[in-house]
């Protein structure tokens, strides 16, 4: 991915920002849309007391409340907006154990929003476990729709020797990831810009992908999943990502489904899809409930849950 200069300024600046941050033990768990705003309703009007308030809840800020060299460095990123009188960060920083993610600040409105939230969390436990319980070596991992990039940055750390590629059709979520990836000291992830595997050559020992599967009127990248309820791009990562599977290769899909009177279309979609003898597979839903205020959204009249999955395909040796 070619960047000119003004944008390889930028993410220079990101990435010093988030060194001192790391430096100072910052850290901040994030949370839904819904809980994110409840907390900022609580004190509307409220400055911010510290760099949480700062880069986690997205709070205004004069100018006075940062460091000299923390103001300058967001000058040098161009992250700053005028909220009335105060300063506003248009990014986040949110972390997950020893790691720091950049990420998009909130409300994520615009088009190329990089979203991180408690997904995130839930798809990182899932990689987590995967590669504590299965020892197998990994050549070639690649994760698609990397938005900040946490699944082949897990990886990465985790298979030191793996060479990892994190694709995403979303520039602004590439620049994310290799910015993420060096606030982890990894050398090892590489960024490419992909539509699912598109242009990427090659088969791999591990997929990993976590995408998009609400209905958004508004189309946005990382949250509109198409089809009938959200599950088009899911179904199509998994009819893609089969081929490309290495012998005893693994692709994890963590996503969402839309219940309907008890059924589970999207599971119905991958039992026809994987009932041969080439695959192993599993298949578990993870929670039950989540994001149950899209259930006042259009579309969703019929839907009386959102589940979170996974799917689990290993091809046969």
């Amino acid at each position: 991915m070619q960047l000119t200069n003004q944008q390889l300024q930028t993410d220079m600046a990101l990435l010093q920002l988030g060194l001192r941050l790391k430096a100072d033990g910052y850290r901040f768990t994030c949370v839904t849309p819904a809980t994110q705003q409840r907390n900022l309703d609580r004190t509307p009007a409220g400055p911010a007391h510290s760099m949480r308030d700062v880069f986690g809840w997205n709070r205004p800020f004069s100018a006075d409340q940062v460091s000299p060299d923390e103001l300058e460095q967001m000058r040098l990123a161009g992250i700053l907006k005028y909220k009335g009188a105060q300063l506003c960060s248009t990014v986040r920083f949110s972390t997950l154990g020893e790691g720091l993610f950049l990420h998009s600040s909130y409300p994520t409105d615009s088009a190329d929003a990089v979203f991180f939230g408690p997904d995130s969390y839930r798809f990182a436990q899932v990689i987590q476990a995967h590669l504590q319980r299965n020892f197998s070596q990994i050549n070639h991992a690649v994760e698609i729709g990397s938005g900040t990039g946490i699944g082949a940055i897990l990886i990465a750390a985790a298979r030191r020797n793996a060479q990892v590629t994190a694709v995403d059709i979303n520039n602004l979520a590439l620049r994310y990831t290799a910015i993420n990836a060096a606030l982890a000291e990894l050398s090892n992830v590489s960024v490419e810009y992909s539509d699912v595997l598109k242009g990427i050559t090659g088969t791999f020992d591990l997929i990993v992908a976590n995408p998009p599967y609400m209905l958004d009127a508004g189309e946005r990248t990382y949250r509109h999943g198409g089809g009938t309820l959200g599950e088009g791009l899911s179904l199509r990562i998994v009819k893609e990502s089969l081929p490309r599977l290495a012998p005893g290769g693994t692709l994890l899909l963590y996503t969402g489904v839309a219940i309907v009177e008890g059924q589970d279309p999207f599971y119905s979609a991958v039992k026809s899809m994987l009932d041969s003898s080439g695959w192993v597979w599993s298949y578990q839903e993870l929670d039950p409930d989540v994001f149950g205020e899209e259930l006042l959204e259009p579309g969703y009249q019929d839907v009386e849950r959102i589940a979170a999955v996974t799917l689990s395909v290993t091809c046969h040796t």
